[in-house]
C-alpha cells in the first residue's frame, strides 16, 4: 500500500510493504518486503532497506545508509552521512552507515555517519551514537555509553550479563545465552 499523498519514484519496493502519508522515496532506493514506512519519512537514492523493517514518523534516510532485516527505527531518529557538512559542497562519496539485523534505534536518537550498529543492538531514546556498537549490546545517553546487553528475545541484561530476575548469561559468539 502506498498512500496517495506520498511521492514514490522507486520501483524497488517489496511486496506487502506499506508507505504511509507524506513520504518521499527517491528512484534508486531499495525497500524490502513487509516493511512499514510510517508517515513523513524521506528516503534518498543510495539507501537499502531489508525485509520486515519498521520506520516510524519523521525519519530521513540519507545516501549511504544500509538497514538489514527486522530493524526498528523509532520516531524522529536522525542519521548523518557527511562528517564535514558544508552548504553546496558535497563529498565524492557519502559515508556508509550499517544498521544490522534485529537492531532497535530509539526515538530521537542521532547516528553519526560511518558507524555500524551490531545485530540486535538496542539504542535507548535520545541517544547520540558516535562509534560502532557490538552485537547484542545496550547503549544510551549523550554521548551513548555501553550500559548492558540484550538477548535476541529482548531481555535486558546489566554489564555483568544478569537479568532483573538474577538469571546469569554468558556470551557465546557475542550473543547472550542463559547459563
Amino acid at each position: 500500500m502506498i498512500h496517495p499523498s506520498s511521492e514514490v519514484y522507486s520501483d524497488n519496493i517489496g511486496e506487502n510493504t506499506d508507505i504511509w502519508q507524506f513520504c518521499v522515496v527517491l528512484q534508486q532506493a531499495v525497500i524490502g518486503k513487509n516493511c512499514n514506512v510510517n508517515f513523513n519519512v524521506f528516503i534518498e537514492n543510495d539507501v537499502v532497506i531489508g525485509n520486515n523493517v519498521t520506520i516510524k514518523p519523521g525519519v530521513q534516510l540519507w545516501d549511504g545508509l544500509r538497514i538489514s532485516d527486522n530493524v526498528f527505527i523509532g520516531p524522529n531518529v536522525t542519521f548523518t552521512n557527511d562528517l564535514i557538512p558544508r552548504s553546496k559542497q558535497y563529498p565524492e562519496k557519502f559515508a556508509q552507515t550499517f544498521i544490522n539485523e534485529g537492531a532497535s534505534v530509539g526515538a530521537n536518537s542521532t547516528i553519526i555517519a560511518g558507524n555500524t550498529i551490531g545485530k540486535f543492538a538496542f539504542i535507548g531514546a535520545g541517544s547520540v551514537i558516535t562509534k560502532s556498537l557490538p552485537d547484542f549490546s545496550l547503549w544510551y545517553g549523550n554521548p551513548a555509553k555501553h550500559k548492558g546487553y540484550i538477548t535476541r528475545g529482548g531481555v535486558i541484561l546489566d554489564l555483568s550479563l544478569t537479568d532483573e530476575s538474577g538469571n546469569k548469561f554468558t556470551l557465546q559468539n557475542g550473543e547472550p545465552v542463559l547459563v
